[in-house]
């Protein structure tokens, strides 16, 4: 039996509801399915009520979750890798929380390859992150803003671009009947008018505010009927 590819993450906890705990859970979950890999993660961001390592049901051995203060610590670091011998490490979140795991990049870089799943949301590139992307083996863009922001900062890293993953069972088409019938019965057989839905989280960044002030702009008041 082939040894599997055991994958080291750092992020939120893989079990919170937050985007980057759903992100690195569905990821997780993807290299579990194949058969081929197995994850050992340190799972931080939230106040954990004890530091026991956690597993699923479902995975097992497979996935291994450590809980930690933060995102984890240099010395953590140093002694999961003595410890767990991992083959890849596998970080994710907003670039200003792995200045210290940068930092250690001579000591992890020749064990294993460093990948970083990032998101940037604007405009104008931050230059002043060129020093961390070129910290490591691979960036991973979750957006296509994201991979056009690190292809003008750090022209030269070996970048990829896979975008947000989405539970498939949640996320998919519905077939034509199943649409009629939900507007049927939402706005009634005869209604001329439309259903648009927006999903989001309200934090300020997103601009939910101002999304709805340019909504009610463009509607005629004839169509801001509440539904």
């Amino acid at each position: 039996m082939n040894k599997k590819i055991k994958v080291f993450t750092l992020s939120d906890m893989p079990l919170s509801p937050s985007g980057v705990g759903n992100q690195t859970r569905y990821i997780c979950e993807a290299l579990i399915k194949t058969g081929k890999f197995e994850i050992r993660s340190f799972g931080g961001a939230i106040k954990h009520p004890d530091y026991k390592p956690i597993k699923t049901e479902q995975y097992g051995d497979d996935w291994v979750m450590y809980p930690v203060n933060g995102y984890g610590s240099k010395e953590q670091v140093r002694s999961f890798i003595r410890q767990e011998r991992p083959d890849i490490m596998w970080f994710m979140t907003d670039p200003r929380f792995w200045g210290w795991l940068w930092e250690m990049e001579n000591e992890i870089r020749p064990l294993m390859p460093m990948v970083y799943y990032h998101v940037w949301d604007n405009f104008p590139a931050p230059h002043f992150n060129r020093k961390f992307y070129e910290s490591n083996d691979l960036v991973v863009a979750i957006s296509k803003l994201t991979h056009d922001v690190v292809k003008e900062v750090a022209p030269d890293v070996n970048l990829k671009y896979i975008p947000h993953a989405v539970r498939e069972d949640v996320f998919s088409p519905i077939s034509e009947e199943e649409r009629t019938e939900l507007r049927e019965k939402i706005l009634g057989k005869d209604s001329d008018r439309f259903i648009a839905f927006w999903n989001n989280r309200n934090a300020r960044r997103k601009q939910s505010g101002t999304l709805i002030w340019w909504w009610k702009e463009w509607l005629p008041e004839k169509m801001m009927r509440p539904v």
